[in-house]
């Protein structure tokens, strides 16, 4: 079975720290054993014989001033490798007074489809990574986000179960834009009433009909790969919004810091493994060609 990548990323830490800051907590936990190049060679080692058939690039969090520049480099490496990875999730800074300039600058790149701007807040400061729960509803946000749609551009949404009431209005207002939830809404509460919360909450998203939902990372807040917690969620996310609007992400690099890309799959794959062969093919593949204009 042919699959895509709908979330991996390439590091480069020349000219950066790719990081935001060295005191930057990490959604993760620790990742001494990750901290060097990721590069495309070390991703195709880690996918060799896997069918994975194409992937797109998201964003690192390199310095924000140099998006562009990361848009640059990436294209390069696609060049040179066949195409991989076909597509880029960039950063652009939806915060600021007017973001058109900036997607003018990012339009004449060919392998842009989105955006994706990190805005998860936590109580828990080892989780947050914005500096404010209420980013969904800042003046500035918004109007920038109603520019994506005059650049066909979706959003990848980042964000906790404590902001998903903040982000309807959001959704609702700018419903010609494509949202793509990350990492089936980042479930880090997995005791009954934490689960119970999240699903309520991944209902009332699923009556929008422009969020699509990206199912990766599921290993991040149990630091290890389950295959019982993969089931469960992955399952529970397409009950709640359909197979035609969920995809497969790896989250390459940051899941081998428990596991590889082929204990990974596996797991995806008796996950999945009562389905009908349609929706495992819109699952791993066409949902993210059909998101993703690949």
């Amino acid at each position: 079975m042919k699959i895509i990548d709908s979330h991996h990323h390439v590091w480069l830490k020349k000219d950066l720290p790719w990081l935001t800051g060295p005191n930057q907590p990490r959604i993760f936990g620790a990742y001494d054993q990750i901290k060097r190049d990721y590069l495309i060679e070390e991703f195709l080692s880690d996918t060799c014989n896997l069918n994975i058939e194409k992937s797109i690039y998201v964003q690192t969090n390199w310095d924000t001033t140099k998006f562009e520049d990361e848009v640059i480099w990436v294209e390069k490496i696609s060049a040179t490798n066949d195409g991989l990875p076909n597509a880029i999730v960039c950063f652009c800074d939806l915060r600021q007074t007017d973001v058109r300039n900036d997607l003018d600058k990012l339009k004449k790149y060919n392998l842009i489809r989105g955006i994706r701007q990190q805005i998860h807040w936590h109580k828990n400061k080892a989780y947050r990574f914005s500096d404010k729960k209420s980013v969904p509803l800042e003046k500035n946000f918004r109007k920038n986000i109603g520019y994506l749609k005059d650049y066909n551009l979706s959003f990848d949404l980042q964000i906790f179960p404590n902001q998903f009431a903040t982000s309807l209005s959001l959704i609702d207002e700018f419903y010609e834009v494509q949202f793509i939830l990350e990492h089936a809404g980042m479930l880090e509460d997995t005791s009954k009433n934490g689960k119970i919360f999240w699903e309520d909450n991944m209902r009332e998203l699923a009556k929008r009909k422009n969020v699509a939902v990206k199912i990766s990372a599921l290993g991040t807040f149990i630091r290890r790969n389950s295959t019982e917690h993969i089931t469960w969620i992955l399952n529970k996310t397409v009950d709640i919004f359909g197979i035609d609007r969920c995809m497969f992400g790896s989250n390459f690099p940051i899941e081998k810091l428990w596991t590889t890309y082929a204990e990974l799959l596996k797991s995806y794959f008796i996950s999945t493994s009562k389905w009908s062969k349609k929706s495992k093919e819109n699952f791993f593949y066409n949902n993210a060609v059909r998101y993703y204009k690949l």
